[in-house]
């Protein structure tokens, strides 16, 4: 039974035997506390409250875990601005614009009494962040954005997140792994950023910032010249970003969205980067633009996973609902759904000639099957726990498992070729890379090995925690 980690701090959608309880920060040093917004000068002129530069960050971050568009606490939705106008459970509107102490936001942001005041369990907001709501409502509660309707997290600004840690107290889980297409970079998923390594020797290159707190998906354009990134706090927040991959300076912000993002894939001209998430989506954008041009809401739960055919005409997705689906990746029409795992659907994959579309999740199997009819044309066992993720290279299928192994069989007679053990804890991610023949593999204990496809041998192994010091005996 597959154990989900959550937690007041992320709502975590990670599982495993993770020993650290992940409402505590890796940091070396205390978190420091947000700065307090400098007083105006007296009798200076202030500038209106921007509601979407100002009120909507504050509450995507306090309020939208609760009070978003499921099952929302108290029948307060504050998804978008148009519900913030509307009745919770009193006859009070949740905001009154002109009238800030009639408006129900006020007082429960405001309230003395912990057993009353918002956000729930939580520490207090600051009393300029309450003075900031409070002048927002007085000067009407005018909105700023394009659609009243639209989700807040997607009228955000791009948000400049908080560094991270110079060293780690404790390793993360490795939740994403990207090779650069020339071999010569492993990108890997870390808190607050995404930091970059030699796989040859475990060596720490470089290290990108202004990344939310975990990302789950890495993907490096054909060229090398841009990484991917899903990412976001579950609950809160999830971003789909495009980072110069040597500078590690953010391109683009391709969207925003209110929980979090788990994958990304470069079409294979690199002109186009589907991505998919815990809002049930997947979307396809244009990288040049960086436009988004698709929107499909077609799965009934979290998408996990998302990769191109091989001729880019077509998406294939995996979905805790249980299915894995195929698209047409222009139309955004649906062809397939593939509903044979009976359990979520962690990872997919097509290979070479997109003749076959491979997936696998919680079942402990990697299924193969006909992307023109959807019928089940192979199961390939062998695993003793679920598939965490799976990749499909030069004519062989590779799977990651919470078994602590990764598995390698032959595309063609689905044999299995060879085991890579080694790793004490679920191993969450993989990655690889042709030309220098390597496999990258992540583990929940925050360990990467890279190995040697020729002969299953293991190169390297290291800790992606900068700084962490070596564990004592």
């Amino acid at each position: 039974m597959r154990r989900w980690l959550v937690t007041a701090t992320t709502g975590l959608v990670l599982s495993g035997s993770f020993t650290m309880a992940w409402g505590e920060d890796p940091a070396a040093e205390p978190k420091a506390e947000p700065a307090a917004e400098a007083a105006p000068t007296p009798g200076a002129e202030q500038p209106p409250v921007s509601f979407h530069r100002d009120i909507a960050p504050l509450l995507v971050q306090n309020c939208l875990a609760c009070h978003g568009d499921k099952e929302p606490q108290g029948e307060y939705q504050l998804n978008n601005f148009e519900n913030l106008l509307k009745h919770g459970y009193s006859d009070t509107p949740i905001v009154t614009p002109g009238k800030p102490d009639e408006s129900e936001l006020l007082k429960l942001i405001s309230a003395e009494d912990a057993d009353v005041r918002m956000p729930k369990e939580a520490d207090p907001l600051p009393a300029e962040k309450i003075a900031l709501v409070r002048r927002w409502i007085s000067e009407g509660a005018k909105y700023d954005a394009a659609d009243p309707k639209a989700p807040l997290a997607s009228i955000l600004p791009p948000a400049t997140h908080n560094n991270p840690p110079e060293a780690y107290r404790v390793a993360v889980p490795i939740t994403a792994l990207a090779f650069h297409p020339q071999g010569q970079e492993l990108a890997v998923g870390g808190y607050r950023e995404i930091t970059i390594w030699n796989p040859a020797d475990g060596a720490l290159l470089r290290r990108i910032k202004n990344v939310a707190e975990r990302t789950y998906g890495l993907a490096y354009s054909p060229d090398g010249t841009r990484l991917a990134a899903a990412s976001g706090v579950p609950g809160q927040l999830g971003e789909i970003r495009l980072y110069d991959t040597a500078q590690g300076t953010l391109v683009a912000q391709l969207a925003s969205m209110a929980d979090v993002a788990f994958d990304v894939a470069f079409s294979p001209d690199g002109g186009k980067l589907a991505a998919c998430g815990a809002d049930r989506t997947i979307r396809v954008f244009d990288v040049a633009s960086a436009k988004q041009e698709v929107l499909i809401e077609d799965h009934a739960d979290w998408v996990l996973g998302i990769a191109w055919s091989p001729d880019g005409a077509r998406l294939a997705s995996a979905s805790r609902d249980k299915t894995a689906k195929l698209f047409d990746a222009k139309s955004s029409d649906a062809l397939v759904t593939y509903p044979e795992h009976g359990e979520p659907v962690y990872g997919v994959a097509f290979n070479a000639d997109g003749s076959q579309v491979l997936s696998a999740g919680r079942d402990r199997r990697i299924l193969v099957w006909n992307p023109a009819d959807g019928k089940q044309i192979a199961a390939i066992g062998g695993f003793g726990q679920e598939v965490l993720q799976l990749a499909f290279s030069a004519g062989q299928i590779y799977g990651c498992s919470a078994d602590k192994t990764v598995r390698q069989f032959a595309a063609e007679n689905r044999a299995a070729v060879r085991s890579y053990a080694g790793h004490v804890d679920w191993v969450y991610a993989l990655a690889l890379n042709e030309p220098t023949r390597r496999l990258a593999t992540g583990g929940y204990d925050g360990e990467v090995r890279i190995w040697n496809l020729e002969d299953g041998a293991q190169i390297t192994a290291f800790r992606a925690a900068p700084g962490l010091a070596p564990a004592t005996k």
